[in-house]
């Protein structure tokens, strides 16, 4: 995955990949079938790169990981949650334009 920073959360590794992070963690939240999760995937490698070291960037499938999904009322997706400190900070619905990711989860 670019710059290995990328990860596959699940149910199972939730919480320590995550709500235990030392560093904010973002979230995108998707499926397989999804087309504006597609569009969105590419956006969040790039922030995976681009943020090594600062931010940890992880994506979990809600049809597999379905007891993450529904902790978090995930209705919708694309879903992008920013975590920090075991938290959620900030949340963006739908296929976003980079910039407006960015923007909308505090991250510039």
């Amino acid at each position: 995955m670019p710059g290995n920073n990328l990860i596959e959360v699940t149910d199972a590794n939730f919480a320590d990949e995550v709500l235990q992070s030392e560093i904010p963690v973002i979230v995108d939240f998707w499926a397989d079938w999804c087309a504006p999760c597609r569009m969105v995937s590419p956006v969040i490698e790039e922030l995976a790169v681009e943020m090594a070291g600062r931010v940890k960037v992880a994506k979990l499938n809600v049809d597999s990981n379905r007891e993450t999904a529904a902790r978090y009322d995930i209705m919708s997706i694309p879903t992008v949650i920013l975590f920090e400190g075991g938290e959620v900070g900030k949340q963006v619905i739908g296929a976003l334009s980079r910039e407006s990711l960015v923007r909308e989860l505090g991250l510039e």
